[in-house]
């Protein structure tokens, strides 16, 4: 079992935010299972074996820290809607994801929309632990998994039809935060020292039209964001040796560029509020804003600056990436400060905007960048 110190993970100058692009085979396995047409088995064999290839892709680039890419996910939601029973919502498919927005909200997988529950919830399985134990098995380095965030389960839960299972939001929210405890502790157990949350709802709370939404079904949203970074730190309370990274992002496919409003209005809320070691944050266009907010970290916390797009492939230059790391550091110190791409590579299965290499081309953009900046 490979490990390293809290020190370490938490100071680590480079970071990739979780999904990495499905080699063209694991995806066309994963259309034909969907279709019927492949086993369960065939499926896994192909899983396990691009796991292994994306793994050591990782470290010939040397990444310290590397993942499966997600490559058992047909989303990155499933960290948790795969685990759990009890939403009213079919299971999640490739069919599914890849067509949700033809579907009626009856026919979405959990967590796509906006979900009742039939039954409290309850964990049929741990999917991050599964990817975590074979992931480990073939890593020469240190395994990072990603568990969803409190915040983004709560606004997709819709709590006002589901009042005969939870008599709110807190009950629920109670289940939620024991259940993603269990999966922690069961990661820990299992020799696992980095965990991030993707967090891609917090943006919610500057955007105008998300904030009606909110406030048309008679919510207060600030008082939202404090009840979930409240749930948000009891889920990591008590973990002191692991390090936590929390990403907040717009979402990495061109609907997410919608998302209106900038960090300012919530950044002293959440960065102060959030007991996470490493906020990871989209810095890959100007709808983000500028790097004032940064001025609210704290001075343990370490801000990874999302600086490389997932969502074109040109490639960036290490020379505009050292210029924007300069202008961060004049509201953060250079030593808290860390680069990454902004979101992941892959948006689901079978989805993709750039190829493979060009891929890998940002990932060693990103090294030299942080050679260059932090020797």
């Amino acid at each position: 079992m490979v490990t390293e110190s809290k020190d370490y993970l938490s100071l680590m100058r480079v970071d990739h935010v979780g999904s990495l692009i499905r080699p063209a085979r694991l995806v066309e396995v994963f259309n034909r299972h969907a279709a019927g047409e492949a086993s369960e088995n065939e499926l896994r064999q192909s899983q396990d074996e691009a796991i292994r290839e994306v793994i050591a892709d990782q470290e010939a680039h040397n990444l310290p820290v590397v993942n499966d890419g997600e490559f058992r996910r047909v989303s990155f939601q499933d960290s948790f809607g795969s685990s759990v029973s009890g939403f009213r919502a079919p299971k999640n498919t490739v069919l599914l994801q890849q067509r949700r927005s033809e579907l009626d909200s009856e026919e979405t997988p959990a967590l796509a929309g906006r979900k009742p529950v039939s039954d409290r919830l309850s964990l049929v399985r741990n999917q991050p632990l599964e990817e975590y134990l074979f992931a480990k098995s073939v890593a020469n380095k240190p395994v990072k998994v990603t568990l969803l965030s409190l915040d983004r389960i709560c606004q997709r839960f819709n709590y006002e039809n589901s009042y005969s299972v939870y008599s709110g939001m807190d009950e629920f929210l109670a289940d939620v935060v024991a259940l993603q405890r269990r999966m922690i502790s069961e990661l820990v157990e299992a020799g696992c020292s980095y965990i991030q949350i993707d967090a891609p709802s917090y943006t919610a709370y500057v955007d105008p039209t998300l904030l009606e939404e909110m406030r048309n079904r008679g919510e207060d949203p600030m008082a939202n964001l404090a009840r979930s970074v409240k749930a948000e730190n009891a889920v990591i309370a008590g973990f002191p040796k692991i390090t936590f990274g929390i990403h907040i992002c717009r979402g990495n496919r061109p609907g997410g560029e919608r998302r209106q409003g900038t960090y300012d209005a919530i950044a002293e809320r959440l960065f102060t509020g959030l007991n996470h070691d490493r906020i990871l944050l989209e810095y890959d266009s100007a709808r983000s804003g500028g790097f004032e907010p940064l001025r609210f970290i704290p001075k343990e916390k370490v801000a990874v600056l999302g600086l490389i797009t997932t969502k074109i492939g040109r490639p960036e230059s290490v020379d505009d990436l050292k210029r924007r790391i300069e202008e961060a550091s004049r509201f953060l110190q250079l030593d808290q400060l860390a680069l990454s791409p902004q979101c992941g590579f892959s948006g689901g299965a079978g989805y993709r905007v750039m190829s493979e290499d060009e891929q890998w081309r940002k990932i060693d953009l990103m090294m030299e960048t942080a050679a260059q900046v932090w020797n």
